[in-house]
């Protein structure tokens, strides 16, 4: 699935998201040009939860 993370802009929101979803069991491909993170093994709740955690505000692409 695909999030739009607008509030994510720089190499320590990429990091950072990255990471909370990595420990929360997921995988993640963030592209910062379009404020978006690929997610794969969460399911859309759980994907949501892990980035909110991290310090940001997803939503869909």
């Amino acid at each position: 699935m695909i999030l739009s993370v607008p509030d994510m802009s720089c190499a320590h929101c990429k990091a950072a998201i990255e990471a909370a979803l990595g420990r929360a069991g997921g995988r993640a491909e963030v592209d910062l040009a379009a404020r978006t993170v690929s997610v794969t093994g969460l399911d859309r709740p759980a994907a949501e939860a892990a980035i909110r955690a991290a310090g940001y505000a997803p939503g869909p692409a």
